[in-house]
């Protein structure tokens, strides 16, 4: 049966994390497992020269337990039928997290959000995971809820079971990889939702930096990326001809546009090409923006 992990460490991101992923199992008809993962136990505990102080590892271990039980009671009451599992990992976040997800569906994992402005604060365990994940990574903030998926109601008041918001895909033409796209059709078709599709393009790559801009050139090559972008979905709407697809072609970074989009979408999907050194992986420019600024859960999905 496939899995969705999600990553639990009593912050209320975390939490909101832990509610986004039993949704989307329930969705997928998936199982969850949640996963309390830290320092390793007792390495937070060397007041004097090193030694724990008494019982407080075994307090730490009761903590974790206690954590992961009231979350498995909370999620089954809200999601009947989900089958949940929960792992108490005894390493550190990152490699617990990045081995538990090695077989799954997805992994989920929250991150603060700014306050007032919006965006994400993205931590360092949830930056390393997502640079060097196998498995696409969704980053989730405090105080989503599943309204905020959902289009308003005829009253403008926030639902759980209107349709569903847009899934917007970060679509770049000079590497359009599969795994990418797929992800974004499938949450969409699954959502029947709308896929709207962003691909950020720059003139100053064909002219040069500092060079005149000729208008008709201009719109020549505007029209030629339309009719690329339109040439590498087409195979993909014939795949999945239930998901309506919006498409747009826009000048300058995908990064700004994409965070723009999330305002009204459910998911954000960019990808991250994996790295096959024994250096550890990096996010490109317009993940890096997007995880950083929208306002809506963002899937990161690694692809060669």
């Amino acid at each position: 049966m496939p899995a969705i992990i999600v990553g639990l460490d009593g912050s209320p991101e975390s939490q909101a994390a832990a509610d986004w992923a039993a949704r989307e199992a329930t969705q997928r008809e998936a199982q969850l497992r949640i996963v309390h993962a830290g320092d390793a136990l007792g390495s937070l505990y060397v007041p004097y020269m090193g030694v724990p102080a008494p019982g407080a590892i075994e307090a730490q271990r009761d903590w974790s337990a206690r954590l992961l039980s009231e979350a498995q009671a909370r999620l089954a009451e809200d999601h009947p039928g989900l089958r949940i599992t929960t792992q108490q990992a005894e390493t550190e976040a990152v490699p617990a997290l990045l081995t538990a997800a090695k077989d799954a569906e997805l992994l989920v994992l929250g991150s603060r959000g700014l306050g007032t402005v919006t965006g994400f604060l993205v931590g360092s365990v949830a930056l390393a995971v997502v640079a060097r994940s196998e498995r696409p990574v969704v980053l989730v903030r405090a105080g989503e809820h599943a309204q905020n998926e959902h289009v308003p109601d005829a009253a403008g008041a926030g639902s759980g079971v209107t349709p569903y918001r847009d899934v917007v895909l970060g679509l770049d033409l000079a590497e359009p990889d599969d795994a990418v796209v797929e992800f974004a059709f499938e949450t969409a078709r699954r959502r029947a939702a709308g896929l709207r599709v962003v691909h950020g393009w720059n003139p100053a790559t064909v002219y040069g930096y500092g060079a005149a801009l000729d208008s008709g050139l201009s719109a020549d090559l505007a029209e030629e990326t339309r009719h690329g972008l339109r040439d590498v979905l087409r195979p993909w709407e014939d795949k999945f001809p239930g998901v309506e697809v919006r498409a747009q072609a826009v000048v300058g970074s995908a990064g700004r546009h994409l965070v723009h989009a999330s305002r009204d979408a459910s998911l954000v999907v960019v990808g991250r090409k994996k790295s096959h050194t024994l250096v550890a992986g990096r996010i490109g420019p317009i993940a890096h923006a997007v995880l950083h600024h929208a306002s809506a859960p963002v899937a990161v999905v690694p692809h060669d």
